[in-house]
C-alpha cells in the first residue's frame, strides 16, 4: 500500500510567517521557487525528503510538527470524533476531514479538545478504557520499535512451528531462571498466569490451549526484557489516569508478546503468500484466531505494508470488549451498540465456524462504508465453557480479491450504527426508534416496522 503524503502547508506558512519573511524570500533560502513555495502552502504540492531536509537545516525547526495532527489522531481521529450523532446528516467524508487538517490544524485540534472534554464526552474522556484505546488508535496500533525488537530475538531464538514453546520456555531458563509449571484448575481456581520469583516458576493454569500458552510465555518475557523501553513509550502519552497508563502498557507487552510469536516479516510474507488465508496462517503460526485478528491490524511497516484490517471482540449482547480500527478508517466500531444484522452478532448460532459477510454502512460517511467482514465464535481466556465471544475482522470491500475465501456473497447487507443511530427507515430488526428522530403514528395503518419517524 502506498506511503501516506505529506500536505503540511499551515506549518509551513506560520514558520514563514515567524521568520517574517516573504514567499520569495523563503523560497530563496530553500533554493527553489516562490510558485513552488506557494503550491506547498496552499497544500498543492506534497513536502518532499528534500524540502523536509532543507527547512531543517535552514531553520530552527521541528520536523514533528509536520504531523501535529496525529495528537488527535489524524484523520482517523476526526471521523471518530464526526460519528457522533449530533453531526448525524452532515454527511462529512473523510476528503473533506484531511482538508480541515491540512488547512487549519490548530483549528482541528481546538475542535478536538472541545469535544473531547465537553457535554457527552465528558465521561469518556475520563474512561480509562477510551483513553487507552484512543492512544493505540493514535498510532494506529503500529510500534515499530517494538516490531523490529520483536523480530530480531525470534531470529535469535530461531522461532518455528514445530518447536515454538520449547524455544521459549528455554528463553526464560537459561537467561531469567525461570522454569514453566502448569498447574491444576483447582490449584489456580481464579487466575491464568502467576509469576512466582520465590519458586523460581511462570505458573501456567491447565485451562490455557496450547497457543494461550505461548502468547503468556512471550507476554512475560517482554515484561522482563522490554519493561523500560515499554514504560518510557506510554510515560510519553499525555495519560489522565493511571489505569490507562497501565492499560496501554498491557497492551503493548501483549503487542511484543504477539510479534515475538508472529515476526513482522515472516509474518507479512506468509499473509502476501497465502492471500490471507486466515486458518493456514492460525496453524502456521500456531495461534488463537483472536491473537491472528490483534496482528493483522498492525501490519503497517513502511515498505510492507498488509491489508489494513480493523479488528474487534463483541459479546452476546452487542458490546465491544475490543475494538482496533488501525489503518482501516473504521468508524463502524465508534458506537455503544452494533447492528444486530451484522455477522458478529449472528456468528454465535454457529460456534466454531468462520462466517463473512459484505456489509454497507449507514451512517458511516466520515469512512469507508463498503466491508468485507468475517467472524468467527471464540471462547474466554481460560474459559471454554463459561465465556463467549465473537471475534471479527473487517478490510474494504475493494480488497476482497486479495483475500481467500471460499464464497462472498454478492450483495452487501446494510447496517447500522446501532438502532440508536441508525436512520435506515425499513429495518424490521430494530429495537429502538434513532436518537432525534420525530416519530410519526398513523392511527389507521400499522406499518412493517416497529417505528415510523422522519429526519427531525
Amino acid at each position: 500500500m502506498p506511503d501516506q503524503a505529506i500536505f503540511a502547508g499551515a506549518a509551513i506558512r506560520r514558520l514563514r510567517k515567524r521568520e517574517g519573511l516573504t514567499q520569495a524570500a523563503m523560497a530563496s533560502r530553500l533554493s527553489f521557487s516562490p510558485s513552488y513555495l506557494n503550491l506547498i502552502e496552499r497544500n498543492q504540492r506534497p513536502l518532499s525528503a528534500r524540502v523536509i531536509v532543507q527547512i531543517v537545516d535552514q531553520f530552527d525547526f521541528d520536523p514533528r510538527s509536520l504531523r501535529e495532527d496525529e495528537a488527535i489522531g489524524g484523520v482517523d481521529g476526526m471521523a471518530r470524533r464526526l460519528t457522533d450523532e449530533r453531526f448525524a446528516g452532515l454527511d462529512i467524508d473523510r476528503d473533506e476531514i484531511a482538508e480541515f487538517l491540512a488547512a487549519a490544524p490548530h483549528v482541528a485540534a481546538a475542535f478536538a479538545k472541545l469535544y473531547d472534554t465537553a457535554g457527552d464526552s465528558v465521561e469518556t474522556a475520563n474512561d480509562p478504557l477510551a483513553q487507552a484505546r484512543a492512544e493505540i488508535e493514535k498510532w494506529r496500533n503500529h510500534f515499530a520499535d517494538l516490531d523490529d525488537v520483536a523480530e530480531g530475538l525470534a531470529d535469535e531464538l530461531r522461532l518455528s512451528r514445530g518447536d515454538l514453546g520449547v524455544a521459549l520456555a528455554k528463553r526464560l531458563r537459561v537467561k531469567h531462571q525461570l522454569m514453566i509449571r502448569i498447574l491444576p484448575s483447582d490449584v489456580m481456581p481464579n487466575a491464568l498466569v502467576r509469576l512466582d520469583l520465590h519458586a523460581r516458576q511462570l505458573q501456567l493454569s491447565e485451562m490455557l490451549t496450547p497457543a494461550s500458552r505461548n502468547f503468556q510465555i512471550a507476554v512475560q518475557i517482554a515484561q522482563l526484557e522490554q519493561r523500560d523501553e515499554i514504560v518510557s513509550l506510554a510515560s510519553g502519552s499525555k495519560f489522565t489516569d493511571e489505569a490507562a497508563r497501565s492499560l496501554f502498557e498491557r497492551h503493548l507487552y501483549g503487542y511484543f508478546g504477539a510479534a515475538l510469536l508472529m515476526p513482522y516479516g515472516r509474518f507479512f510474507r506468509a499473509c502476501e503468500s497465502t492471500n490471507y488465508d486466515l486458518q493456514i496462517l492460525q496453524m502456521r503460526f500456531g495461534v488463537s484466531f483472536e491473537q491472528l485478528a490483534h496482528r493483522l491490524t498492525t501490519m503497517q511497516r513502511i515498505g510492507q505494508r498488509g491489508l489494513p484490517f480493523f479488528m474487534a471482540r463483541i459479546d452476546r449482547a452487542g458490546q465491544f470488549s475490543k475494538r482496533f480500527s488501525g489503518a482501516s478508517g473504521a468508524t463502524l466500531l465508534e458506537t455503544d451498540k452494533s447492528c444486530p444484522l451484522w455477522i458478529a452478532n449472528r456468528v454465535f448460532d454457529r460456534p466454531g465456524q468462520l462466517c463473512t459477510q459484505p456489509i454497507k454502512v449507514d451512517g458511516g460517511e466520515a469512512g469507508p462504508d463498503s466491508w468485507v467482514t468475517m467472524a468467527q465464535t471464540v471462547s474466554g481466556s481460560g474459559a471454554p465453557h463459561e465465556a463467549q465471544f465473537a471475534v471479527v475482522l473487517g478490510v474494504e470491500s475493494r480488497f476482497a480479491d486479495s483475500l481467500s475465501l471460499d464464497r462472498i456473497e454478492e450483495k452487501p447487507v446494510a447496517i447500522g450504527l446501532g438502532c440508536a443511530r441508525c436512520y435506515r427507515p425499513e429495518c424490521r430488526q430494530r429495537s429502538l426508534p434513532p436518537g432525534r428522530a420525530t416519530l410519526r403514528f398513523d392511527p389507521v395503518v400499522r406499518g412493517n416496522t416497529p417505528f415510523a419517524f422522519g429526519e427531525g
